[in-house]
């Protein structure tokens, strides 16, 4: 799937959020607004929506910009791993997570999704992979934000399995009875490599 498009449209958004933060000549302004224009028109018209749309959800970000980030948990019981089930996404199942918070460290904020979504109680044990969910090679959808994705690995130390608005299902799944994922959210070859890990305490952070 060639998606320069969308690779293009989010350079030139973030050269122009950049530009809007640090520049005081009016001119510069208009020029960055003008580049913002042709950013939203290129993306609109690969994800058939309207310019309007997408120029409305660039305008919503200020300061500089830098990549979102995406905190996923994977919790091993008797050789399975946790997933949740979406309510958005078509019943799909996904490691808990999601955005971290301001003024939130990934460490703690992987805790509390996990319990959010789960009503599992854990701990974090190691940081198995740092991402980049833009990069062809793990096969995620298209996005509009850059987002780096970091897969911890939790231990589990208590509560139980309950539904939140986000989630209706907590289940612990074999290696070969994954459910059909939340692709947006997890894939399976990152699936596959927190197996690895779980089964290789020992290896090194992934990164990229």
């Amino acid at each position: 799937m060639n998606l320069k498009w969308l690779e293009w449209a989010q350079k030139l958004q973030a050269i122009v959020q950049n530009g809007l933060t640090y520049s005081e000549n009016p001119y510069d302004i208009q020029r960055y607004h003008q580049i913002r224009q042709i950013a939203a028109e290129i993306m609109a018209t690969h994800a058939d929506v309207e310019p309007s749309y997408v120029l409305d959800l660039f305008s919503q970000e200020a300061g500089y910009a830098t990549p979102k980030v995406d905190v996923r948990g994977a919790v091993f019981q008797d050789q399975k791993i946790l997933l949740v089930k979406e309510r958005l996404d078509e019943g799909r199942w996904t490691l808990p997570g999601g955005w971290v918070d301001v003024g939130e460290p990934p460490s703690e904020a992987i805790v509390r999704e996990v319990y959010e979504e789960s009503g599992y109680l854990t701990r974090v044990v190691k940081l198995v992979a740092l991402y980049d969910r833009n990069h062809p090679r793990h096969g995620h959808p298209p996005l509009r934000h850059h987002v780096y994705k970091l897969f911890f690995q939790c231990d589990l130390i208590g509560g139980t399995a309950t539904d939140n608005f986000e989630t209706e299902g907590a289940e612990f799944f074999a290696e070969q009875e994954i459910p059909e994922l939340s692709l947006s959210r997890v894939v399976p070859s990152q699936i596959d490599r927190l197996f690895e890990h779980y089964r290789h305490p020992d290896w090194q952070t992934e990164f990229d």
